[in-house]
């Protein structure tokens, strides 16, 4: 069974209306909140399991998303302001 907290499709078209990538979906499964609560989250929890997957399926797509991303290194270097008096 599965509850769909933004409707069907919801977070796909929540995430174009802000014009931002939907990296996954998770299920609303107690355990999550469960497992994360007793110290073992679900991934360490259930390895194989279907919400493990999407955990990781997220995670892949958030680094590749990541690597995409042209570097800024602006913030390395610091700001030089010249005042003529």
């Amino acid at each position: 069974h599965e509850e769909h907290i933004f409707g069907a499709g919801g977070g796909g078209r929540m995430a174009e209306k802000h014009g931002v990538p939907l990296l996954g979906s998770l299920p609303l499964d107690i355990r999550i909140r469960e497992q994360a609560d007793g110290g073992q989250p679900t991934v360490a929890a259930e390895p194989d399991g279907p919400i493990a997957r999407a955990y990781r399926e997220i995670a892949v797509r958030a680094v590749a998303r990541l690597a995409t991303r042209s570097k800024n290194y602006a913030r390395h270097f610091p700001n030089i302001t010249v005042v003529n008096d």
